[in-house]
C-alpha cells in the first residue's frame, strides 16, 4: 500500500530524475538525484556533488534538504524524499542522510530503489532510534 498518492510519488521521482543530470561525480561516476516534498506541498531537488577530498562530498538527499531550508521561511517538515541514480541500481540513503532526514520529520516517506524495485519506508523504519538532541 502506497503511503503517498500516485501523483505525488511520480512527481517526486520525475523531479529526482531531472536533477540527476546535474550531478557532479567525476571520481565515483555514481550520479544521484533526490527530490523532497514538504508538508506545504513544495518540491525541492538536489544532486550529489563530489570533491577530490572525498569527505567534502555532499549527497543528493542532503543537498535537496539544505535547499529547502535555505528557501523556506520556517523549518520545513518533510512528507517524502525520492532518491534515484543513473545506473538504476539499489540505492537507499546513507546513514548521514538518514539522520538529516529524521531531523525534518520522523514519518517522512523515503522512496528508493531496492533489490525488489522501488520501495517506500518511513525514515523511522530506515533509522530506528535516531539521534535526537533535546533543547
Amino acid at each position: 500500500m502506497s503511503r503517498l498518492s500516485t501523483q505525488d510519488r511520480e512527481r517526486l521521482l520525475a523531479s529526482a530524475r531531472d536533477i540527476l543530470r546535474r550531478a557532479y561525480a567525476p571520481y565515483s561516476g555514481f550520479k544521484v538525484g533526490a527530490a523532497i516534498l514538504t508538508d506545504e506541498g513544495k518540491i525541492f531537488t538536489g544532486c550529489n556533488v563530489e570533491n577530490a577530498s572525498y569527505g567534502l562530498t555532499i549527497c543528493a538527499e542532503r543537498s535537496a534538504i539544505f535547499s529547502a531550508v535555505i528557501n523556506s521561511a520556517i523549518k520545513p517538515t518533510l512528507r517524502a524524499v525520492a532518491v534515484v541514480n543513473e545506473q538504476e541500481v539499489p540505492c537507499s540513503p546513507c546513514g548521514a542522510c538518514r539522520q538529516v532526514i529524521s531531523e525534518f520529520g520522523l514519518e517522512t516517506v523515503v522512496i528508493f530503489k531496492s533489490e525488489r524495485g522501488y520501495e517506500e519506508l518511513t525514515i523511522s523504519e530506515l533509522l530506528p532510534s535516531s539521534f535526537r538532541l533535546e533543547t
